[in-house]
């Protein structure tokens, strides 16, 4: 059984950890949006070259997909984690 305080730093570093795996899940998301612009919104006529090869915005759309997965993934298993400390509190 741990003690208040080691509990108290635990949330802490916990909390840390969700911070950062939001900040390197960010390009993901901002991927999947470009991608979803350069499909839907582009019509050809985009503001860079590369949304309109659709090649370019698949794999842009995967490989966001993917990062934001790892991110959901990540995120809420810290986040049960920090819930069980909270609630044991």
């Amino acid at each position: 059984m741990i003690n208040e305080q080691e509990k108290k730093q635990r949330i802490k570093e916990i909390t840390s950890k969700m911070v950062k795996v939001q900040i390197f899940g960010a390009p993901g998301t901002i991927l999947v949006g470009l991608a979803l612009y350069g499909i839907f919104g582009a019509n050809g006529n985009a503001f860079h070259p590369l949304l309109n090869n659709m090649d370019v915005v698949y794999g842009m759309f995967i490989v966001g997909g993917a990062i934001m997965v790892w991110e959901f993934i990540a995120y809420i298993s810290l986040l049960k984690e920090r819930n069980e400390l909270t609630k044991s509190s």
